[in-house]
């Protein structure tokens, strides 16, 4: 199995990738939600000039953020800096989206923009709309401007079928956010390969899984302060999720509708305000304040993130491999040097 690092864009990340590179890991990722962090693909560029192997990923970029000529474009010149190291994962802008109190773009459009990201980062060229008028688009640039000639790896983010196939469809790989459970990432292995055949594109694609990590010591309570802590913001993502979508929030456990319902009311927002957004997403993947551990709540714990024993967490690990895995991703904000460290130690 391999492991990789995700943090949110700001100065100083390339400090954190040198790091990583040094520990091993195969991949770095930045987060691509603007109204809450920095740009990534500055932040990645500071890291493409820091190192020298690392992998380098997009973690994930949308068409409700950027139209397809400046996203290839963005892409394609971070590909310059660092030939065939980088990775761009596509989504519907779930969080980018709701940060801004809008829904995620459609699926239909996830594939368009997909493909045209492909098509665009190859040298080749791809239809590009506005309004009622089509033009066919490629890269005009001469000399070292971007580099269309070095492969960029790309996935999709998956919470469900239909963005797997998506990904199978256009030959492409898969990545999610805390989910963790073996039986649906059989199923997302699956219905990638199925729609990959049908489409006639190579079967082969990796996986990825963002999560957090914390190896409890001797008799450490498993639903304590600190593992609360380093898996929190993970947690407050789902229940944040869960009140801007009415029927995901069916779903969850009833300790989870009640940790839901304290979250609004310490916010002091409801699930049909207009607004929530400007509340909601305060904080979205920082550390939690410690006023709001109470939320994250056991089931939390269990299903979106690695906290365990050494033992325990070896054997959940080689489970997810075993699905179809190929790359554990975990956000550091405790101590995001030693929690970096935990994690190639557990792998080592």
């Amino acid at each position: 199995m391999r492991t990789g690092i995700v943090v949110t864009a700001r100065p100083g990340v390339e400090d954190l990738a040198v790091r990583a590179e040094e520990l091993g890991f195969s991949s770095f990722w930045v987060y691509d939600t603007p109204m809450v962090n920095g740009d990534p693909f500055i932040a990645l560029g500071l890291c493409a000039k820091a190192t020298s192997r690392i992998r380098l990923g997009i973690g994930v970029t949308s068409p409700a953020l950027r139209s397809p000529p400046a996203a290839a474009a963005a892409v394609a010149s971070l590909n310059a800096i660092a030939p065939g190291r980088v990775i761009c994962g596509i989504g519907t802008g779930n969080t980018a989206r709701r940060t801004l109190g809008m829904a995620p773009t459609r699926m239909a459009e996830l594939e368009d923009f997909t493909a045209a990201m492909q098509d665009l980062t190859a040298g080749g060229e791809t239809p590009y709309t506005e309004g009622d008028r089509t033009r066919t688009i490629r890269f005009l640039h001469v000399g070292p401007y971007v580099n269309t000639a070095d492969p960029v790896e790309f996935v999709v983010a998956a919470f469900g079928l239909k963005a797997a196939a998506i990904a199978g469809r256009r030959g492409a790989g898969v990545i999610s956010f805390g989910m963790l459970n073996p039986a649906a990432w059989g199923a997302f292995e699956t219905a990638r390969r199925e729609a990959a055949g049908a489409a006639g594109r190579p079967a082969n694609a990796d996986s990825y899984v963002m999560t957090s990590l914390h190896v409890l010591g001797e008799g450490e309570n498993r639903y304590g302060d600190l593992a609360k802590d380093k898996m929190g913001h993970i947690a407050m993502a789902l229940l944040t999720f869960a009140a801007d979508n009415p029927a995901f929030a069916r779903s969850l456990a009833p300790e989870e509708t009640e940790a839901l319902r304290r979250l609004l009311e310490l916010r002091g927002t409801a699930a049909g305000d207009p607004r929530r957004h400007a509340t909601l997403y305060r904080n979205y993947l920082g550390r939690i304040d410690p006023g709001e551990r109470d939320l994250v709540v056991p089931s939390l714990v269990d299903g979106l993130a690695l906290v365990g024993t050494r033992r325990e967490l070896v054997e959940r690990v080689a489970a997810l491999e075993k699905a179809g895995v190929d790359e554990i991703v975990i956000q550091p904000v405790v101590d995001p040097r030693a929690e970096m460290l935990e994690l190639a130690e557990l792998m080592a």
